[in-house]
This record gives C-alpha cells, structure tokens and sequence, in this order.
C-alpha cells in the first residue's frame, strides 16, 4: 500500500491516493459559470486519483467572491458537462465541492442583500469584491423557513451535479463558511433548534448531508472540515468534542469519505501532536479519510503507510503541477507557485504551468 496504490472509493477505483483538492481560482466566465481554460486546467490534472471541484455556489445567496463558479443554473451545468466530459475521456474521476459562504459574503454580490448566517455576529473583516476591498457588514440571521430553503437548494445543487455529469460531490463545511458558522458555537448564538446544544448546531449540516445523500446515494458523497480554522471570527470552545460528534453523525449516515484539513502553521495553528485531529476523526469516522494539510511525498506516503489516512489531498503542489503524481513517481523536481496568479491572470498561472518533458 503506497500513494500510488490504486483505491476503491465507494464505487469508483481510483487510480491512486492522490487527492487534488478544492482551491479557488476565480476563472468564471459569464454569470458564474466554468469557461473553457476550466476545461483545460482540469483536464491537465486528470491524473489524480480524485479531483474535488473548487467550490461551486449551490445559489446567488451562497457567493462571496468574484468569478467562482456555480451550480444552480442551466448555464453552469452545460459548463461543468464540458469540463466533466472532457476529464472522463482523460481518465479522471472527479466530485463537484457544493458551497455557500454564508456571512463571508458583501451586498455587492448579493443584489444589495445582506450576507446571511446563523447569528448575526460581526466579521471584522474586509473582502474583495467587484467594486474593490470593502467591509464585510453584520449578517442576517436566518429565520426557519430560509433554513429549510438552503436545504432544499443543497439539494437542488447535487442533482444539477448529477445532470452535468460528476462522480459524487463534497459537501464543504470547512473554512469559516456557513456550515462551519453553524456548527461552532463562536458564530452560533441560536437559541431555537439550529443552536444551543451540539446537537441542534450540528442539525443543519446533517439535514443538508441527508438531502444530499437522498440524490446520490451515501457511497458518492464527501463532506469537507477543518476544525483548526481561525480565520473569519471562527472559534469553538469544545472542537474536539463538536467535530467528534459531526463525525458519528456523518458515519452513521454512511457517507464515502470525511476531507480533514489539517494545521499547516502560521495563522491556520501549529502542527503539534496534540492538536492533531485525524486520529479522533477516524476513530469516529467507519469511512475513507482525506487528509489535507501541506503535505509533502514524504508525509504523505507515511499516513498512508501507518494507516492514518486513506487519501491525501494536494493544493498548490498540484496547482503548480498538472503532472504531479507523475512527478512524486519519478522523485522530480516540482514547479513553482506564482501566488500573483492564484485567483487572476486567465491562462497565466492556470493553465501555463509545464510537465515533464513539456
């Protein structure tokens, strides 16, 4: 059992254990919708064993950057159809990640409405929008029937997932997002049955995890986490006992994998071996594990190895290296990353980065 180990994923065998993992990119054209350099940049990185889509939008409410793509219109399932077709014929398999940003959002993006969110906490924080770098406002806390609406839109979301022609789909609840702002209770202040106890803050990332596995089935869908995350005001006062719990949840309802994002140091925390989560989560968790985290060959051929992850998912390695497993394989040297052109510059810094021999 080796990185480059084939695995059995729920129904799909993946080629190996090399995971490329969700990364924004802000390359949408049009009214959100994956263009035809998305076709390419994925296509070049069909090598993986499992591509996970950057975050795709499951409604208007739900966006909070600029040129992200979407998946809750006819024009972005004919666009996703292109990149998906274009991946199979390559020999990649690949999940669509289904996203809403909740407060992380500014009206510009919204039509003049406020973000929306568990609790209507402040940010402090500036974000980027069309118009410039402006301040996040106090958010909307979301009444009952806007709850079962989001729902209903998650679900709507991964049957058009199904339609343009995807493998399964990870739902994200990771990174200070709106399913993440449910289930810690720093940005959950609820007092009805979405709050409070862990439990109700745990309730709509479970309703909407039910919605979906209702499309696709349990063996097709993922769900992302990141209970190391500080950023947006995110905070928990138990994250060991709330992500422990998430993920029973989770395993009982039979789901494929669990996508852990683990500490890399700097503002994201340290990587030290008490606050390492993965050992809690598998032992919570009875299905595949992702790990995610700056991992190198070397970390990662050694979780795998010791059995503490199944898969390893790969950022800016396979950002910078549509080859990479190809590269890990032959111990090659890896391109480096242009940050100025990780979320603007068209081809620049997406599709222009060389292979081997190339």
């Amino acid at each position: 059992m080796s990185l480059f180990s084939p695995y059995v994923l729920g129904d799909l065998r993946l080629a190996n254990r090399m995971v490329m993992a969700p990364m924004t990119r802000c390359r949408a054209i049009g009214v959100n919708v994956p263009g035809p350099l998305s076709v390419l940049y994925y296509v070049q990185r069909a090598s993986a064993g499992l591509i996970i889509t950057e975050g795709s939008q499951v409604s208007p409410q739900g966006v909070g950057f600029f040129r992200t793509p979407g998946i809750y219109s006819d024009a972005q399932v004919t666009g996703w159809k292109e990149v998906t077709s274009a991946v199979h014929r390559a020999g990649g398999k690949m999940f669509l990640q289904l996203w809403h940003v909740g407060r992380m959002s500014h009206p510009d993006y919204l039509s003049g409405s406020l973000p929306v969110a568990p609790s209507a906490l402040p940010v402090n924080e500036t974000i980027h929008t069309p118009a410039g770098k402006k301040f996040i406002p106090v958010p909307h806390a979301l009444g009952l029937t806007e709850i079962l609406k989001i729902v209903r839109e998650f679900q709507d979301a991964a049957a058009r997932a199904k339609e343009a022609g995807f493998d399964g789909v990870e739902i994200h609840g990771a990174n200070g997002y709106l399913l993440d702002q449910f289930l810690r209770d720093g940005s959950n202040h609820r007092t009805d049955r979405y709050g409070g106890s862990l439990a109700n803050r745990a309730r709509l990332p479970v309703e909407i995890a039910e919605a979906v596995v209702a499309v696709w089935g349990a063996k097709k869908v993922g769900y992302r986490i990141s209970p190391h995350f500080n950023l947006h005001a995110m905070s928990d006062t138990h994250p060991r006992e709330t992500f422990g719990h998430l993920a029973d949840r989770l395993s009982k309802l039979g789901i494929a994998y669990i996508h852990l994002v683990e500490p890399v140091g700097g503002k994201l925390g340290a990587v030290t071996p008490d606050a390492q989560m993965a050992p809690l989560i598998r032992k919570k968790f009875d299905g595949t594990l992702i790990l995610n985290g700056g991992y190198d060959k070397e970390r990662a051929t050694r979780v795998i190895e010791d059995g503490l992850a199944d898969l390893v998912a790969f950022g800016t390695p396979f950002l910078a290296n549509p080859d990479l497993p190809e590269r890990f394989m032959r111990d090659a040297p890896l391109n480096r990353e242009d940050m100025a052109t990780f979320y603007t510059g068209e081809e620049k810094g997406y599709t222009d980065y060389p292979v081997l021999g190339g």
